[in-house]
């Protein structure tokens, strides 16, 4: 797998690791000093960015996958819809 790939995929797994810790702070002590109601959307909103973060890079590598059995199997088209054959 390509390097800069690699780079992207952690750094997704990083952003959801970071997304879910702030997500369970704000679960846990968000309540001291914000009104409920703001702590849970906050709640939704970091777990859900986390979650997000989580399926991307699995997303990422599918597609990945896929290209290079497209490569294996001679299926590659150019860009434009062009296959590049005349």
């Amino acid at each position: 797998m390509d390097s800069r790939l690699q780079k992207r995929i952690a750094l997704f797994y990083l952003g959801g690791v970071i997304n879910a810790f702030l997500g369970l702070y704000v679960l846990l002590e968000g309540t001291s000093f914000m009104s409920r109601e703001k702590a849970l959307w906050l709640v939704v909103f970091f777990l859900g960015f986390a979650a997000v973060d989580f399926w991307f890079p699995h997303a990422i590598k599918k597609k990945w996958l896929a290209d290079q059995e497209k490569l294996r199997a001679g299926q590659v088209t150019a860009p434009g819809g062009d296959s590049g054959q005349k």
